[in-house]
């Protein structure tokens, strides 16, 4: 199964980090929070990834081209740049295609520009910067068994994100970050059909969360998978920090592929 991550937003709220890399690059424990989502993903079997870039889209580049060297000990003669490896790490079995989607484009906007690249009938997304327990295996298994277009994972968090309105396993209402709080808010970790493309507008600020959402809900063709276990987006710095914490302290519940369980 195909995996498309949004990794090309400015991540304005979380610059006092740091202004040179994007925040899906900023590490957890030493690793981008990129990797702990791809990690996630590999856990469960998929391992062809779609990585759409935007700000800084360059250092995800290099991360990737130069990924086995970085995980490795080796001499590189500056001349004649012949390189000797010493120690390899195990580098996992990932396939990434990263495609550079705009500065300014919008989530729907990135997404739209993947129509003519995803193969399958049938792919999950994310974005780049929230780490979960989300037991992918029975989401894609409920987006099957319904049938409708999208699944949207339904979280608990600690701030206000998209909210759901629900009736059954049926979204009846999207809303962008509301005033008011529902017990169930947008976590990301989608799962859609190639239908989808057909509710995306071409503008390039064409946000997924605004109308096509708005627009799925309202034909009866979005679902919620209820994920009630750790979900964490990294929006700030201090969440970014206490995510750090938790690495440090032993206490880092999304490590599925180290603890093997979902929780």
């Amino acid at each position: 199964m195909e995996v498309v991550i949004l990794c090309g937003g400015k991540g304005t709220r979380i610059r006092d980090v740091s202004e040179l890399i994007p925040k899906p690059m900023l590490p957890i424990g030493g690793r981008p929070i990129l990797w702990h989502i791809m990690k996630h993903y590999g856990h469960f079997g998929h391992n062809r990834f779609h990585l759409c870039l935007g700000h800084k889209g360059e250092v995800i580049k290099q991360y990737f081209l130069n990924y086995n060297y970085l995980a490795s000990d080796f001499t590189i003669g500056l001349k004649n740049r012949e390189i000797e490896i010493h120690r390899a790490s195990p580098v996992e079995d990932w396939t990434v295609r990263l495609t550079d989607t705009g500065q300014e484009s919008m989530t729907g906007h990135r997404i739209k520009l993947l129509r003519d690249k995803i193969q399958g009938e049938t792919f999950l997304a994310t974005y780049g910067d929230a780490v979960a327990t989300v037991d992918l295996e029975r989401l894609l298994a409920f987006h099957l068994a319904h049938g409708k277009t999208a699944t949207v994972t339904g979280v608990h968090p600690h701030g206000r994100f998209g909210e759901l309105t629900i009736e059954g396993d049926r979204v009846t209402r999207f809303m962008e970050k509301p005033e008011s709080r529902q017990d169930y808010v947008n976590g990301g970790y989608f799962v859609f059909s190639r239908k989808i493309f057909d509710f995306i507008g071409g503008a390039e600020d064409e946000m997924l969360e605004h109308r096509p959402m708005q627009a799925l809900a309202e034909a009866g063709e979005l679902m919620v998978f209820r994920h009630d276990g750790f979900w964490q987006a990294m929006d700030t710095p201090r969440e970014y920090e206490m995510l750090n914490a938790m690495m440090r302290a032993g206490e880092a519940p999304w490590l599925l592929w180290e603890n093997g369980s979902v929780r």
